[in-house]
This record gives C-alpha cells, structure tokens and sequence, in this order.
C-alpha cells in the first residue's frame, strides 16, 4: 500500500503537524523524500516527493517566497519545515505563499529529525516495490495456471479478472474473443495493444485504456501471443496432411495413393471430412500465398476443413451451396489485408463430388475477379480434371513455341490469340481491342498456325488451342 501525504502526516511519533489543508493532495502517494537547503532545488527534484528543509537560507520574506515559487512549479508534493533551526516557526510569507499555489505545508518539530522522515518514506516504497512484485508473480502463476489447463479462452478469462472487464482479441481484422465487432474497439477508452507471434498476422489485444493491469499485462501478452503462435503452427500441419488427401483425390486415375473410392473416404475422414455428405469447395489464391498457410478460417463457416493444394487455401464445407462462405471469405481476407481471389464450387455428394467441385473452383478463379463464381461444369474443367489426359503435354506443345517466340521477339502471339479466341475469331474485335492493324492481326494469327501446328481459323484446331490455354492458365 502507498504511502498518502495523509498517512505521513497521521505517523505516530513524528509530531507532524499540517499548517495548510493538504486537501485532495493528501491523498496522493509520496514518491520521495528529499532534503534541501538551496535557494534553488529544482534541478534535483523529479516532482511528486515531499521536500524537507530548515530555510537557512530563506532569511528575508522575498527569498522564502521565491523559494515557494520554484518547487511548486518542479511538483513538489509537500514541504515540511524544520523549526527550532534557522526559524523558531515556520515563516507566516512561507504559509501563505504555499497556499497560494496550493502546496502543502507542514512543520517538522525539533525533536524529529529529517532522517525519520526519509526512512519511513524509504520503507514505505520498497514495501509498495515488494508487494507488487509479489502480486506479478502470483498474477504470472495464475495466467500460465490458466493457459495450460483451459487454453486461450480461460487466459483471457483471468485477464479479465485482473483488470476488472472482458478483454477482445483481434485476429486478422476478426474478432475472435470479447465484445464488439473487429476492428472497432469494444466501446471508448479502449487501448489497442499489438501481440507478437512471430508470424505474418495482424493480432490486437484492446483493454481498457485506464492503466488497470499495466503490470501483468506484459506477461499476458507474452502468453496470447506463444498460443496463437502454436495453434497456427497446429493449423498449417493439419492442412498440409488434408491438402495431400485432396491432391491425391483430385490426381486419382493417374496411380494417386488413396485413388479407391473406399479408401479415399477413410483418408477424407482422417483430416476431418464426413465423405459421405454433400460437399463443395471454396478455393483462395493470394499474392502472398504464405499468409494462407495459418490463416485462421472465417468465423460462422461451421465445420469448415482448410487445405493447401497448389499454393492456394481450399475450404471444404459440407454444404450444398458455397456461394455464401465464399463471399464471408472475401469479406474476411479483405478485413485482414490480404488481397486475394476467392472462387467456388457446386456442392455434390461422395468423394469424387469434392473432386469437381475443386475444378469447378479453380476454373472460377479464372475469371479474375475478387469473388468468382462457378459456371456450369465445362469440358474444359472435365479434361482438365482427368490428369491421366496430357492436356498439359498439349499446352506445352502448342503454347510453348509461342511464349518462346514472344519472349526473343515481343511479337504479343500469344496475346492476340487468347484475343481472337475471346472475339470468337473476329479479327476486327482483335484489332480494336489491342490497337492494332486488321492486316497485322492477321499475321499474328499465319504466325500462330506456323508456331504452333494448329490454325485458330479452323474450328477442331481452335478447339485444341482452347483446351491449351485453358490448362497454361489453371497452371
């Protein structure tokens, strides 16, 4: 408990008697004692402490109130007189100065000497000191006691029991405890606290910005940040373990392990999924494909499985319809800063229905766009799917002398032939679009058939040329 300029004045023994009201100021702590018989102490005063003196050096009215003057604007908490020296009392100018400014004045008898006053001050302090280093190591004790037997939601528990409210955890711009909605904080006076977890997250502990568990609050923080650390780290192994069943799903027919129906389901429920429900799949591609490694699911997506497959995140829902989730996960990666492409899926029944939705869903994410919904399922995400057809063997041979051909030349071949194809073979469509000349569209498209084997003015080579710049782009 702190020593008040109350307590100090009401010590038995000392005869300590108050010459001015200390007012609201007695109920302030004394944060030192010091003594001092300078005219001018102020460069050693830190404010907040009691100052003792006899006044040798306070001879005439003007120099006591100019003494007067000077610590009360360095903050001094109280100014005790010494009589019995120097001043038989206590000078009248020094009283009604100090009340003036509103500086407590109290007289120190001859009998008590200055050093009583500095060792009761100087105990008082380091049993204050004590006191809260022992309410630190019993707040420590309680927290990680918390932590180990309940998680992160009984830490913040016992957090919330020392600093009198709720505290709210922010995760990626969500708010995954407390009150309110991230990233509002949970009503005024509220103060955002960052927390370390050595990953590339955003996580904000808010408490009440009062000073209230300024103390432990260091130690909590420490704790919110090494279990947030551990659960991404548990969440990124479950989906690199979930993305290698989905990659072996979706790779089934070219000797995959698991590419049995019965077997595929038993793995399936290994990492979470009921394979046989309704299922459908919501894919995210991001610039910054390290984020989506540990990046916590959107809150309400139910019984949600994450899985990394082909640099990207895919949500396995058990829904029929992911339209919804899909949305709430572009809202979500918005909030956190993440920019990213989000497609989806048709729900189907089975395994293999987990399967075209996932093509369903990476055809999506073609379109470009922030959220992308499915088409109908296409011939291109059929052959695209059946890995045991080389459709990337024919990207590669009738795409690749192009890209090649563009990269030594900067010709644009295969620019306008995605143009022409877009156009439905309109080469004034092309033309427009890319700025060109008719007659120069039309040199491209002589190039392209010469490059690549197949002519985009022929419907069956059109096709092939289709097919392949559909799997160079899903590539």
């Amino acid at each position: 408990m702190p020593l008040t300029l109350h307590r100090l004045l009401a010590a038995p023994g000392l005869g300590l008697r108050a010459l001015t009201d200390p007012g609201a100021r007695g109920g302030d702590a004394v944060q030192w004692a010091a003594v001092t018989e300078l005219e001018d102490p102020t460069p050693f005063l830190g404010g907040g402490e009691v100052l003792l003196t006899t006044g040798l050096r306070q001879r005439t009215a003007a120099a006591q109130e100019a003494f007067v003057d000077r610590i009360a604007a360095a903050g001094v908490l109280a100014l005790g007189y010494g009589t019995g020296l120097t001043h038989a009392k206590v000078p009248p100018g020094v009283v009604r100065r100090a009340a003036g400014h509103g500086l407590p004045v109290f007289e120190v008898p001859y009998a008590t000497p200055f050093v009583a006053i500095t060792r009761m001050v100087a105990e008082a302090l380091a049993a204050d000191h004590v006191g809260r280093v022992e309410r630190l190591l019993r707040d420590h004790q309680q927290f990680a006691a918390a932590l180990l037997g309940g998680g992160l939601d009984a830490l913040l528990g016992a957090l919330a029991e020392r600093i009198g409210t709720p505290p709210a955890l922010d995760l990626h711009g969500a708010r995954i405890h407390g009150p309110g909605r991230a990233p509002e904080p949970p009503g005024p006076g509220w103060l955002p606290l960052p927390i370390a977890t050595g990953l590339p997250d955003r996580c904000t502990l808010w408490i009440p910005d009062d000073g209230a568990g300024e103390g432990p609050l260091g130690y909590a923080r420490s704790l919110i940040g090494l279990e947030l650390a551990n659960r991404a780290r548990l969440r990124e192994s479950r989906r690199e373990a979930a993305g290698q069943v989905l990659a072996d799903l979706v790779h089934a027919g070219t000797g995959a392990r698991g590419s049995g129906s019965g077997d595929a389901e038993l793995r399936l429920q290994s990492v979470g999924v009921a394979a046989a429900g309704r299922h459908a799949v919501v894919l995210v591609e991001a610039a910054e494909a390290r984020a989506l490694r540990t990046l916590p699911l959107p809150p309400g997506l139910g019984p949600a499985v994450g899985a990394l497959i082909d640099g990207r995140l895919a949500v396995l829902l058990e829904a029929d319809d992911a339209g919804a989730a899909a949305a709430a996960t572009a809202a979500y990666l918005d909030g956190a800063g993440i920019a990213a492409r989000v497609g989806y899926g048709g729900g189907y029944g089975q395994a293999s229905g987990l399967r075209w939705s996932y093509f369903e869903a990476a055809e999506a994410l073609r379109h470009g766009e922030r959220l992308n919904r499915p088409s109908r399922l296409s011939l291109t995400s059929l052959l695209l799917s059946a890995r045991d057809v080389p459709i990337h063997d024919l990207a590669a041979e009738a795409i690749g002398p192009l890209e090649r051909f563009d990269a030594e030349h900067g010709a644009g071949l295969v620019e306008t032939l995605t143009g022409y194809l877009e156009a439905n073979g309109s080469v004034g469509a092309v033309a427009a679009a890319l700025g060109l000349h008719r007659n120069t569209v039309r040199y491209r498209i002589q190039q392209i058939a010469e490059l690549s084997g197949y002519d985009p003015t022929q419907t069956a080579d059109r096709v092939q040329l289709w097919l392949a710049l559909s799997a160079r782009e899903l590539s």
